[in-house]
């Protein structure tokens, strides 16, 4: 029995373009073809999912290979994790093998264990020598599916490079070189995980934040990478969502991965600078900007705009202003869709994952590295405490302020709030569970009520700019029905301004969860 450490990078790929990749130039020669059925087992409370685990049994010719995995961190693109395999009889677990993984002590025997879900899958192998690291990888094209219950069905069309020796850095060399000819997406499903969804009707659904799986002994690096990958996973997730048909809530959660992301960069400041850095922020500034403009139609057409029709029913301009801004919402979300197929897009992420891993960030002439080599929890409480420091000073007399004034109180306060929710799990182990996660949960929902009203008051400036854009060049009454609307969202500043200021009282006045 070993405890290799699996690390692969995993792409996503259009079934119709795996015979490509088969016949790239860069891949060229022979390849092993073989047919893999693996059945997925649990127990009837979810112990293994519970921890952290995930136990299969694969059937590779007329073999048996019984695999316990370690599920890691959230990933995107690259997967890296413990796992322990071993050769066993037949189709079930087998209680002896379990002996040196960690699920040993989760289970008792296999009694109680029950399949979950299968995946088939047709897999072509050949293996290449890594450029100038001394180490090899194994390409596998995978085409298959997962079924789980009730005949539900999970389409499987990916390329693996897994990684034997050498620098993670070759695996993303041969993605890009691939990428040029044929579309590949980071790949942030694994099969378990795409069972596991099956299982819980999850599949094609938008997906919110997951909790970053942080450990106590993490430095500040790894805890930039894990946020990272994260927010990124959640973003592919999304993407796959919109990619299929449109989404109101999906480009919202896109959204807000982007976000969360932005938010990262700042939060980690100088701990991840290098002179990419720059290029990276403007890079994704630009490439991400139709998406705020297709959200901001979004939640004028489906939160603005139903209120105005409310406080005034018989105004018929608000009909002739829904159907124009139908049309520009329709030619927003075709920019969206535009900007996640495009190629410059999947280069751009594909990457951002290889800086995250392995950029310049990560090498010893970094100015900060003692701080990005340092306890993760020793960093995270000292931004924290800066990100507060911020938000106390910012909002003072908040409903004195100018609407850019409020918008910056906002801004910094989304950090805050997301900078709580990254560390969240570095503070687990302070106090007794229940009572830090008590503290965490009402520090955070502080936060976000701040966020409401300060996003409501921002949902009104919007309108102000969307009426100005209607200005130039939309029929006269829809012209005059968004001046309205704005109007009338104008007469509700007083008010959220109130609520926003008490807001901001009540979130300094709590103790924070890292103290």
């Amino acid at each position: 029995m070993s405890e290799p450490r699996e690390t692969e990078l995993k792409l996503d790929v259009e079934a119709s373009d795996l015979a490509r990749l088969r016949e790239h130039p860069l891949l060229a020669g022979d390849w092993t073809e073989t047919e893999l059925t693996s059945v997925y087992f649990d127990t009837p409370d979810g112990r293994l999912h519970e921890a952290g685990y995930t136990l299969r049994v694969r059937r590779d010719g007329d073999r048996h290979i019984q695999t316990v995995k370690a599920r890691g961190e959230a990933a995107a693109g690259l997967f890296d994790r413990p796992e322990w395999e071993s050769a066993v009889a037949g189709p079930a677990p087998e209680p002896a093998a379990f002996a040196g993984t960690p699920i040993a002590k989760l289970l008792d025997g296999a009694e109680d264990l029950r399949p979950l879900y299968t995946s088939t899958v047709t897999r072509s192998v050949r293996r290449l020598a890594a450029d100038g690291d001394g180490g090899s990888i194994e390409v596998a094209l995978d085409r298959g599916r997962v079924w789980g219950p009730d005949d539900r069905v999970s389409p499987i069309s990916e390329i693996e490079f897994e990684l034997t020796g050498g620098s993670p850095a070759s695996l993303f060399d041969l993605a890009r070189s691939l990428g040029a000819d044929v579309p590949l997406r980071l790949g942030v499903l694994s099969k378990f995980e795409r069972g596991d969804a099956l299982l819980k009707n999850r599949l094609g659904r938008a997906v919110k934040a997951e909790p970053v799986a942080l450990e106590p002994d993490m430095t500040a690096a790894q805890a930039f990478q894990a946020v990272t990958l994260a927010c990124l996973r959640q973003m592919r997730l999304n993407e796959t969502v919109l990619l299929a048909h449109r989404d109101v809530e999906a480009l919202h959660q896109l959204r807000v991965s982007l976000r969360r992301l932005r938010s990262a960069f700042s939060l980690f400041g100088g701990v991840i600078e290098d002179r990419r850095m720059p290029a990276i922020k403007a890079e994704l500034k630009r490439l991400s900007e139709p998406f705020g403009h297709a959200r901001n139609l979004d939640v004028y057409l489906g939160k603005t705009l139903p209120l105005e029709r409310e406080r005034r029913p018989d105004e018929a301009g608000l009909l002739i202003l829904e159907r124009h801004l139908e049309t520009e919402r329709t030619a927003a979300h075709d920019a969206v869709r535009g900007v996640l197929e495009s190629r410059e897009w999947r280069d751009f992420l594909l990457d951002l994952v290889a800086w995250i891993e392995a950029g310049p960030w990560l090498g010893p002439d970094n100015p900060d590295a003692a701080r990005r080599d340092g306890p993760a929890r020793v960093f995270a409480t000292a931004e924290l405490e800066r990100r507060r420091r911020q938000v106390k000073k910012r909002g003072r007399r908040l409903a004195e302020l100018d609407p850019e004034a409020r918008h910056r109180v906002r801004i910094a306060a989304k950090k805050l709030r997301y900078g709580a929710e990254f560390f969240a799990a570095l503070y687990e182990g302070k106090e007794s569970g229940k009572k830090a996660a008590k503290r965490h949960k009402a520090f955070v929902e502080a936060l976000a009520d701040l966020q409401d009203h300060l996003g409501d008051l921002n949902d009104i400036a919007t309108a102000h700019s969307l009426a100005a854009d209607l200005a130039r060049g939309a029929p006269e009454g829809a012209v005059f029905a968004a001046g309205l609307a704005t109007a009338d969202a104008e007469a509700r500043t007083a008010h959220l301004l109130a609520k926003a200021e008490t807001a901001h009282e009540a979130l300094i006045d709590l103790r924070p969860f890292w103290r």
